[in-house]
């Protein structure tokens, strides 16, 4: 994923974010039609609510995009047995064990620390915005574990630090 998908998504975000500000203001032309009877306060409670689910719309595309520059990092390393330390190596014995039932968080990410110490705390908050991506596509009806503010702009923040850090390879 390059920094102009990363730009185009937050280009994005920015859009909603100044429509829905728009739409809920007096400036907007359905305003009196849209918010009839409703008290300030529950008009401002309900633009708080769409701003609150755009923007976690909006990270949860950023690790989508970056869950998928990960595999597709791990498909090149695996194919190209590329000289890099031995994350090649240890992505090709995940594949031979696990088939197709490879998992970001637990067999890439995990071989990422184990072979790139370095990049461990990065892995780490990586790991913790995955977590976050989870609860938000499959346990929303519950409250998030403790562990982190997860909003767009420190996914977006935590995005560009993996890319610009990771040498994650791309198909040509």
């Amino acid at each position: 994923m390059g920094s102009t998908a990363m730009e185009a998504i937050a280009e994005y975000q920015n859009d909603v974010d100044r429509s829905l500000r728009l739409y809920f203001s007096e400036a907007s032309p359905s305003f009196s039609k849209r918010f009839f009877g409703l008290r300030p306060g529950e008009i401002r409670k309900e633009l708080a609510d769409r701003l609150e689910e755009t923007d976690q719309r909006s990270a949860f595309v950023i690790l989508t995009r970056l869950e998928a520059a990960f595999f597709t990092d791990y498909e090149c390393r695996c194919r190209r047995k590329i000289k890099d330390g031995g994350l090649s190596k240890a992505f090709r014995a995940i594949r031979r064990s696990r088939k197709a039932k490879v998992k970001l968080v637990d067999d890439i990410l995990e071989a990422w620390k184990e072979n790139k110490p370095e990049l461990r705390r990065l892995i780490g908050d990586l790991s913790g915005a995955f977590h976050f991506r989870n609860w938000f596509a499959h346990r929303r009806y519950t409250e998030p574990k403790p562990g982190g503010k997860y909003d767009f702009d420190s996914v977006y923040g935590l995005a560009a630090s993996i890319l610009n850090t990771f040498p994650l390879q791309e198909f040509d």
